[in-house]
């Protein structure tokens, strides 16, 4: 993921060789009889070429494209493949996108469970477990903040 340098950019093109995966994940916690599908996470996986850029989209609901749409997608490039935050498909008038608001919030949460951390007598003591807690807690709150920031900058370039 680029890192404080050009965050995204846009493409947009005729969608072609069009390829739709699912990638499910099982919880391990999960019963051996229990087939609810609350014990999966689903991701929904569309690889396409957009003129000669092969295009890599990951989200929890399938992208509404096919073969022949006019797309506009936004995001940033990862090892020659462009990796998508938002799509704007002008064919069937559909966009998605992925949530902001969620990274946003979970950032906010584990910035608050490093508050809470430097006020333990730990850390004041200067124990070293609970200061790599810390830092890896600040490490995932940093993440998840640049990574809402990325999909609301990608939101503004499909807007545009």
């Amino acid at each position: 993921m680029p890192f404080l340098s050009k965050p995204v950019s846009a493409i947009s093109g005729t969608v072609s060789h069009l390829d739709n995966t699912l990638l499910e994940y099982v919880n391990p916690e999960k019963p051996t009889h229990d087939h609810s599908s609350v014990y999966y996470q689903r991701f929904y996986i569309s690889k396409f070429n957009l003129g000669d850029q092969l295009i890599e989209a990951k989200f929890s609901s399938p992208m509404k494209i096919q073969n022949g749409d006019l797309v506009a997608v936004s995001g940033y490039p990862k090892d020659n493949t462009f990796q998508v935050l938002a799509y704007s498909n002008k064919t069937q008038q559909v966009s998605g996108n992925e949530n902001w608001l969620i990274a946003g919030l979970g950032a906010l949460f584990f910035l608050a469970v490093v508050i809470s951390l430097l006020n333990t007598e730990l850390v004041i003591e200067g124990a070293w477990i609970p200061r790599l807690f810390l830092v890896g807690f600040l490490g995932v709150a940093i993440y998840m903040g640049y990574r809402a920031y990325l999909i609301r900058e990608a939101l503004k370039l499909i807007q545009n």
